[in-house]
């Protein structure tokens, strides 16, 4: 069967980077829900075309989710592939940097992250469908705001109700271009800090002021103070504002802190010691308040996660593509919520490439068709192992 699953592949190579080309020529930035829901749609008639049943799941406030599915002779112990369909890139970006070839590498923008990858997924569920391949259920899992970490939506909950009860689930994030596999991923959240002071002029009565940069300066200390290495948590001040003119003492700052984590367990921790960043007063007269932001959970490395990486690495040497390793990335993904509803996951299984979240955004575009025979593979390679 995987000889005729490649060939499908090799077959509809053209096919695939049109596919992909049309897809990243829709603007689909995670605030522009109809440009997300465009591309659901187009993705959604390339399911139904392969026989599959399709669900959207509306959202008022982000891009929807598509659910594919596609029935097999076990009734569960399917197989998920999952991803994202927005992009971080702004509106107009299509139109100054559109789907471009040169040299190999596909340019534009969500090339890599990651609308390669679902033509992958894609292609790889066409090709055994084309094969016959019907041992297990195929489902396919898109969320419409993963770039914002599901700030307005509740994708995150129903990517965990959508994944019960599968096997095993491939995310088709990013793929890297040493041949790593994501098996584990921090977890995310976004802290918001406001401090209030008072405003006098800096010249005629400074002594009267209050300065909110100031104390936001000392806070930003403690912060940074916090991070632990060890344990792998990270703070990052990224964002700071305040103050109007130079010549006014600041009556208001504010800054974003980005903190990673490794383990659920350590999210109390955290907000613990942020709510006692803003607590503690510095330059008295100023006060403080800090939110938490919606983040994405860390991706856990279970045992499930360790023996399906050890079904992609088979698949990897027994085709020649390398020798792959595990590896464990900062940034958060969906594969969160697969990995918490019980389902082994691997992440990073996209298209290979480079400079995601930029204007130089890449993918080797042999490996939209070399990853989706890795998928193909891998799939089958599940009924040789269990």
């Amino acid at each position: 069967m995987k000889k005729k699953v490649f060939e499908y592949i090799d077959a509809h190579r053209d096919e695939m980077t049109a596919l992909w080309r049309e897809v990243v020529n829709i603007e689909s930035g995670s605030g522009n829900k109809a440009g997300v829901d465009a591309v659901a749609a187009r993705f959604r008639q390339v399911i139904e075309q392969t026989d599959g049943l399709t669900r959207v799941i509306e959202m008022n406030n982000a891009g929807n989710m598509l659910i594919g599915e596609f029935a097999g002779a076990k009734k569960d112990d399917g197989v998920a592939f999952m991803g994202h369909m927005d992009t971080v890139f702004p509106d107009g970006t299509v139109a100054k940097r559109p789907f471009t070839i040169s040299d190999g590498k596909a340019y534009g923008p969500g090339v890599l992250d990651m609308k390669g990858g679902i033509v992958a997924f894609l292609y790889a569920i066409k090709a055994l469908k084309s094969a016959g391949y019907d041992a297990r259920p195929l489902k396919i899992i898109l969320a419409g705001d993963e770039e914002v970490a599901h700030a307005n939506s509740d994708a995150a909950e129903r990517f965990v109700q959508e994944a019960k009860g599968c096997a095993a689930a491939f995310n088709c994030e990013t793929g890297f271009l040493d041949d790593g596999i994501v098996t584990g991923r921090k977890g995310t959240a976004v802290f918001t800090f406001e401090v209030k002071g008072v405003s006098v002029h800096a010249g005629n009565e400074p002594e009267n002021g209050r300065s909110a940069i100031l104390e936001m300066a000392h806070k930003v200390i403690e912060i940074q103070k916090l991070t632990d290495y060890k344990i792998g948590i990270t703070y990052n001040v990224g964002v700071i504002a305040g103050g109007i003119v130079p010549n006014a003492v600041p009556d208001f700052a504010k800054i974003k802190v980005d903190v990673r984590y490794i383990d659920p367990a350590q999210l109390p921790g955290i907000q613990s010691a942020m709510q006692k960043v803003a607590d503690t007063v510095y330059v008295e007269g100023t006060s403080a308040t800090v939110v938490m932001e919606p983040g994405i959970a860390p991706m856990q490395t279970t045992d499930g996660v360790k023996k399906l990486f050890e079904i992609v690495k088979k698949t990897y040497l027994e085709n020649g593509w390398g020798n792959p390793y595990e590896k464990f990335v900062g940034g958060g993904s969906d594969s969160a919520y697969s990995v918490i509803a019980g389902v082994p996951t691997v992440c990073a299984m996209g298209v290979k490439g480079g400079r995601n979240h930029s204007a130089q955004e890449f993918a080797v575009v042999d490996t939209l068709f070399e990853r989706a025979k890795l998928l193909a593979a891998s799939t089958l390679n599940l009924d040789e192992t269990n």
